[in-house]
């Protein structure tokens, strides 16, 4: 090209592009973490793949400046309406699998955060393994990192706590199924995903198998986004009182952090 034989130079690209990857029809389906809703924690492989996606399947709880950095002419189609929604409704890695059959590059973003870290991520391959599409797997900042970060409080401490658990905060029947035992062990950091609902159990187990009421705790509401609101207090004080779940964060001192 740079001396001018401008066909001869097309010519060698064209071949050395079929030879490179032959096409097979089959499009590939991206699982990209969305973080926990700040867009400047994407990582770089997560921007480039989310703006080839010719199809973007994604949840409720995508952050809307995320969903932004995807195409502009991408199809978009919301995974699921609300948590009611039965687990074995269609999902997202139909979804996703069938744009990709027909060759196009779809797109998922699970719920932000980390597709593996309390995301359906592994549903997910199993479904598009089984029907033979490709797909790639890009993790993402889940949201208990980023929001520790945010709110200036350390997952992990040299003094304070060696370890760190991510748990989920999700009732059913009323209850919590876990380890309480273990996770009321002292020098660590516990972390509970989607636990508002069940804050008055969560409170109540840790107290009843030996944690302080007094120990630290903290709500944080949007992490990482412009509306971040961090509440402190302790166990006993995080929970709801009579009069529900609001009025616990409002018994924790507010301190709103960017």
């Amino acid at each position: 090209m740079f001396s001018g034989h401008l066909q001869e130079a097309d010519a060698l690209m064209a071949r050395e592009l079929d030879a490179a990857e032959p096409s097979t029809g089959m499009g590939e389906v991206y699982l990209v973490g969305g973080g926990p809703g700040d867009p400047d924690l994407l990582t770089f492989r997560a921007l480039r793949l989310m703006q080839q996606a010719e199809v973007v399947v994604y949840d409720r709880l995508v952050a809307k400046a995320v969903l932004d950095m995807t195409r502009r002419d991408a199809q978009r189609h919301l995974r699921r309406q609300g948590a009611r929604q039965p687990r074995d409704a269609p999902g997202g890695d139909q979804r996703a699998a069938s744009p990709a059959r027909d060759g196009r590059q779809a797109r998922r973003a699970p719920q932000g955060g980390d597709p593996f870290i309390f995301g359906r991520g592994g549903e997910e391959i199993d479904t598009l393994a089984a029907q033979g599409v490709p797909f790639q797997v890009v993790p993402g900042i889940t949201a208990a990192s980023g929001c520790a970060a945010y709110a200036g409080i350390p997952l992990t401490h040299r003094d304070y706590a060696q370890s760190v658990t991510f748990v989920t905060g999700h009732l059913k029947d009323g209850t919590i199924n876990l380890n309480w035992q273990q996770l009321a062990q002292p020098n660590q950091t516990v972390v509970f995903y989607m636990g508002l609902h069940g804050l008055g159990v969560i409170c109540e187990r840790l107290m009843a198998h030996g944690v302080p009421p007094d120990m630290p705790a903290a709500l944080v509401q949007q992490g990482t986004t412009p509306m971040q609101r961090v509440y402190t207090g302790t166990v006993a004080r995080c929970r709801p009182s009579s009069r529900g779940s609001s009025r616990s964060r409002r018994r924790c001192s507010s301190s709103a952090r960017w």
